[in-house]
């Protein structure tokens, strides 16, 4: 059980033009916001898990749980590798998403080639497979680390994702009181779209 005190950091991301902004919101389990941190990414490059650990050093919060990410693939294929996410930060990560998809392999083949190509597969097929979680009468599909390990995920006999471990469905279950979004990815997505528009603006009155 996961108790009210305990404390998930959402990273989520806003990308305008040429700028990724990736902001982590430390949550509560009892939806109570207690921290924010930022770092940046380049849009369409290869360090997005630099950005992710560079933000976990500048919180430097040794009481966070859990972390969960939005995604895989911020500022355009910036793909993050989460065995790495997790062993820096020495925590379980679940990556989550929204949607039903056939995996990015073929998107990445379309929009890439050569040694930008072969980088992001490589970090792309080292993901843990995608596993369904049902919450709130939504479905969220969850890649995990360090989470759930020695549970059984369930398959479906029409080909779709296998439910979650049911350690993983509990965590995500847990950080999402309403909707299908984690109140730490919800938080964090939300600031960063701030940040990202303070930005702009900022940008726009000093010319």
């Amino acid at each position: 059980m996961v108790k009210p005190g305990t404390r998930a950091l959402g990273i989520a991301e806003s990308t305008a033009d040429d700028h990724c902004l990736l902001c982590g919101a430390v949550v509560r389990a009892d939806r109570a916001v207690d921290g924010v941190g930022f770092a940046s990414a380049t849009v369409g490059g290869l360090d997005a898990t630099d950005a992710v650990l560079r933000l976990l050093d500048r919180l430097d919060r040794d009481d966070i749980r859990y972390l969960l990410v939005s995604g895989v693939a911020p500022a355009w294929f910036n793909l993050l590798n989460l065995d790495r996410i997790a062993e820096a930060a020495d925590r379980p990560v679940c990556s989550v998403s929204y949607e039903a998809s056939p995996g990015l392999a073929p998107a990445i083949h379309r929009a890439f080639d050569g040694d930008g190509r072969a980088k992001r597969l490589a970090v792309y097929d080292r993901l843990p497979p995608r596993r369904r979680v049902g919450v709130n009468g939504e479905t969220v599909f969850v890649r995990s680390v360090g989470l759930g390990n020695g549970d059984a995920a369930h398959h479906r006999d029409d080909g779709s994702a296998p439910t979650a471990p049911a350690e993983v469905a509990r965590v995500i279950r847990a950080y999402t009181p309403a909707g299908g979004r984690p109140e730490p990815v919800r938080v964090a997505r939300l600031v960063a779209r701030g940040g990202q528009a303070w930005r702009a603006g900022d940008a726009d009155r000093h010319g």
